[in-house]
């Protein structure tokens, strides 16, 4: 590009256009230009394209030991990641919003212990919106603290106690109604209902509630629902999408989280991957 326009305009011109360094581009002119990608760079810039730009490069290290034998140190993955702008999106931070008046509140029994030592003891829920399609959506979510697998989902054109019970009722389904679990979330209005609090009674189960105003209580199900968004909604627009197109995107993350992608919790392996192990 500056030798096609360096005959109508200065190289510093054009060099602030691109906001490329003087000093950078005559370095790399002194050095020459290389077209070459070696087979590590193939490899990674291969991998970031398959995982759609989503891991960061301790993940894409353990991807390319595993996929190409390929043994680099995370910080030779991590430059040649910003050699060639691979770098992982940022989601961003979500800002809390205090819930209403409540009816029942159950203890915070979690107590911020997101770890589970077999499938089935603690559960986290949470619900989030989608506001990509014609219609907000909002997507309730159930995750098992074990191996952080998606036990059920349902996204409903509405935030009512319906949406939660129907999530709960999924999962347990799923599960075989497994009996003392403990069952986290927040304390917004359909999680303190009558209605929803007697189905956990009826179920055998246990409510545990974050404390008020605190997302840090139910982090993990909160960074799920950001990782959503960021990874797989980034880039469209709000209300830009038909509401079938939102529903199959929702679909498939589901279906890509839990079986491939990788967690650094999990060993490097992605949550059904790691419950089939543990099995």
């Amino acid at each position: 590009m500056v030798e096609n326009y360096r005959k109508k305009y200065t190289v510093t011109a054009i060099l602030s256009a691109l906001s490329v360094p003087r000093s950078t581009y005559y370095r790399w002119l002194a050095d020459g230009v290389t077209s070459v990608l070696n087979e590590v760079e193939e490899a990674i810039i291969t991998l970031c394209r398959k995982t759609k730009y989503r891991f960061g490069h301790r993940k894409i290290k353990k991807l390319l030991k595993d996929d190409y034998k390929l043994d680099r140190h995370r910080n030779t993955v991590q430059t040649i990641m910003q050699k060639h702008h691979l770098q992982c999106r940022i989601k961003p931070k979500r800002k809390w919003k205090s819930q209403g008046e409540s009816v029942i509140i159950a203890p915070n029994l979690l107590e911020r212990n997101f770890t589970a030592s077999a499938p089935n003891q603690k559960w986290v829920t949470d619900i989030t919106y989608i506001q990509y399609g014609s219609l907000t959506m909002y997507l309730s979510t159930i995750m098992d603290l074990f191996n952080n697998e998606i036990v059920a989902y349902k996204m409903y054109d509405h935030q009512q106690t319906p949406l939660v019970i129907d999530t709960l009722n999924e999962a347990l389904k799923l599960r075989g109604y497994p009996e003392g679990i403990i069952i986290h979330s927040d304390q917004g209005s359909v999680y303190t209902s009558y209605a929803y609090q007697g189905l956990i009674k009826e179920k055998h189960a246990v409510s545990s509630m974050s404390r008020r105003g605190n997302c840090w209580d139910n982090a993990v199900i909160e960074s799920f629902h950001s990782n959503i968004k960021s990874e797989e909604f980034q880039y469209i627009k709000f209300n830009s999408m038909h509401n079938i197109q939102v529903v199959e995107k929702v679909i498939e993350y589901m279906r890509y989280y839990n079986e491939d992608r990788i967690l650094e919790k999990l060993g490097y392996l992605a949550p059904k991957e790691f419950g089939a192990q543990a099995a």
